[in-house]
This record gives structure tokens, C-alpha cells and sequence, in this order.
């Protein structure tokens, strides 16, 4: 069946294929291990999973998590490093064991983690927020904005960049390491900062893309090209941006709300694409029932190999 999914990818190119009906209340984090082979991503809300699926095997793994996670990335012992509702953390898949080992936000604890990603060098960049996740999976408001743009540095020492932030999202990086992208699902808007890779310092923040009509801004994946990727909330599609921060093209996703995206496979030509379920009307249910699955597509480019965490 997987030789013949791949073969479903290759012909339909653009049109996004349902290959994993998870049914995620809240998919995210999805990025590619190519050590493994294998996705990982998270479905957020509580009770919170750790998911690892292998395209090629159609293996899929999950993982109970004790509290809300929202971003990964894998360390070199095998292990990942695990950003959390409360918290930094680090889980071994072996011993299926979440440890914390820095919580950057103790002084509020109405926040939690939400999206990120390691640099070439190896830093994790993440951005905290308002938690607005109830522990019944209902909606909380978000009064203010209360995250934070960090760096995760490999000694684990975590230092503020930027904020004010309502909703961190899109964390990702050019092909160069010359810019990071960063979104405010909240402002509605990407943000892009010219990004000093040697020091992790980054300058001259300014909007790169906020347009209107196509929901809101999620997670974000670059490919080779230097094009950004974006998952768009509440519009049914992941929208590919030029570097100037122009609309290229529109790929229609099978789930109204679509989360994050992920080039991944073999050749890193095939993108893969997270959604939601999470109080989504029955109706809404009945014309997307694939909604909270995970989608890929062969979108006729490659991405980016995705850097380790370093500590």
C-alpha cells in the first residue's frame, strides 16, 4: 500500500492526499527525521500525543504525553528535545520518560510553549503565548499579548529576543541562514528579521507577508528555493510565499483548519500537512471528515534538511 500511496502522490502533484486519518484535535510540529526516515508531530491539546509515522511502512507510533506539548526537534543520542505546556523538556523514546529540564516561563503561568525550530547551528527558537487551550479542549481567550520570541541556546541557557507576542507560530529559517521567519497568528501577519547565524542575533524586524482573505498565519517550513511555506488557519490551505513575501501559489488542504507543514521523504520533495478537529461544527465535519489528519503532496520542489538540537 505505501508503493501505491507514493505512486497516488507522484500523479496527483498538487492535490493534498489524506495519509494518516489520526483524527488530531490539534496536529502540530510536524517536521521530518531523516536519520529515521520518519515524521514526527504532536496532537496538542490534551490528552496530548506524541505521533512518529513511517510513510514507507505506514508504522505508526504514538506517545501519552502529561501535559501539552507543542514543538520538537531530535538530539543526536536519538532522543528529542520537547517544548511543553509548562516547560523545556527532553523525551526518550526507549524509556517513553518526558524529563524537564528548564521551565523559562515559571513566573507565568498562564502561558505555555507553542511553535519552533532549530537553527543551523543548533539553538531551538520558540515563541511562548497566552495559553488558550482549556484542559476540556474548549477555546480560551487571549486578553493580551503575553508571549515571548526565545533562543535556546545548547547549554540550555533560554534567552528573550522579541515580544510582545500573541500567538508564536512559523518558525523557520532561509535556506542561508541570512533571515528568520516568525509569525503573530494573532497580528496576522509574518514577520521576517534579518538573522546573524554566527552570533543568533537577529535585526530589522518587518512584516513579509499579511495577506487578506486566506485565514490566518500558522507554521511554516522554507524549501530549497528560499520560498516559505504557510499553513493557513481557518482557510483550507497552505499558501507558498516568494522571498519577496508574495503569494506564488495556493494548495488547497482537505481540513479548513490547517496547522503546520513539513517537506519530508527521501528527496525531501514530498510536503506533509498537519490539521485540526478541535471544535470544528459537525457540518463542517461532515464536508472535511478528514479533518485532523495528516496530508501530503508532491509539490515539485525540495525542502531543507532540518538541523538537530544541539544540546
Amino acid at each position: 500500500m505505501a508503493a501505491d500511496l507514493l505512486s497516488i502522490m507522484t500523479k496527483y502533484g498538487d492535490t493534498a492526499v489524506c495519509v494518516l486519518d489520526c483524527q488530531d484535535k490539534l496536529g502540530e510540529g510536524i517536521f521530518w527525521c531523516p536519520e529515521e526516515q520518519v515524521l514526527y508531530w504532536v496532537d496538542m491539546a490534551m490528552p496530548s500525543i506524541l505521533h512518529r509515522f513511517d510513510p514507507a511502512s505506514e508504522s505508526h507510533k504514538t506517545w501519552a504525553m502529561p501535559e501539552m506539548i507543542s514543538s520538537l526537534a531530535k538530539r543526536r543520542d536519538g532522543t528529542l528535545f520537547v517544548a511543553s505546556h509548562h516547560g523545556l523538556n527532553f523525551f526518550d523514546p526507549k524509556s517513553e520518560t518526558l524529563t524537564r529540564v528548564v521551565a523559562p516561563e515559571a513566573s507565568r503561568p498562564l502561558n505555555r510553549a507553542n511553535d519552533g525550530a532549530p537553527d543551523a547551528r543548533g539553538r531551538f527558537w520558540y515563541g511562548s503565548m497566552t495559553n488558550n487551550i482549556a484542559p476540556d479542549g474548549s477555546d480560551l481567550p487571549i486578553e493580551s499579548s503575553t508571549g515571548v520570541l526565545y533562543r535556546v541556546e545548547p547549554d540550555l541557557r533560554v534567552i528573550p529576543m522579541d515580544g510582545p507576542v500573541g500567538i508564536s507560530n512559523g518558525t523557520c529559517f532561509s535556506p542561508d541562514s541570512s533571515t528568520l521567519y516568525f509569525a503573530d497568528t494573532l497580528a496576522e501577519a509574518i514577520y521576517a528579521y534579518d538573522f546573524d547565524l554566527e552570533s543568533g542575533g537577529i535585526s530589522n524586524k518587518r512584516i513579509f507577508a499579511n495577506p487578506t482573505g486566506y485565514g490566518y498565519p500558522d507554521g511554516s517550513t522554507v524549501d530549497a528555493e528560499g520560498y516559505v511555506w504557510n499553513a493557513r488557519w481557518e482557510a483550507a490551505c497552505v499558501i507558498r510565499f516568494s522571498p519577496e513575501g508574495e503569494i506564488d501559489r495556493v494548495v488547497d488542504i482537505p481540513a479548513s483548519r490547517v496547522t503546520c507543514c513539513a517537506f519530508g521523504g527521501k528527496n525531501l520533495d514530498e510536503l506533509y500537512v498537519t490539521t485540526s478537529r478541535m471544535n470544528v461544527s459537525p457540518s463542517e465535519l461532515e464536508e472535511h471528515p478528514e479533518a485532523g489528519g495528516v496530508f501530503a503532496l508532491s509539490p515539485g520542489v525540495r525542502g531543507l534538511p532540518r538541523p538537530m538540537f544541539a544540546g
